[in-house]
């Protein structure tokens, strides 16, 4: 899944946990899938902050004009 589709499905998550409709063992289990869904996201916002320093350390950038 790619980052889009992670946070979709986390908020998706969250809103459900909001609800109060789950039963105890159910939102352990969605907070467990959400946990992964946070490492995942957080790990693709590295590698997308890793390339876009790359980029604007190599000058390949120039600032868009008004």
């Amino acid at each position: 899944m790619n980052f889009e589709d992670n946070l979709k499905k986390l908020e998706e998550l969250v809103s459900k946990m909001e609800s109060g409709d789950m039963k105890l063992d159910d939102m352990i289990a969605a907070f467990e899938d959400g946990r992964k869904l946070v490492d995942a996201c957080q790990k693709d916002l590295e590698s997308i902050r890793q390339r876009i320093e790359k980029v604007t350390k190599d000058g390949a950038v120039e600032p868009m004009s008004p």
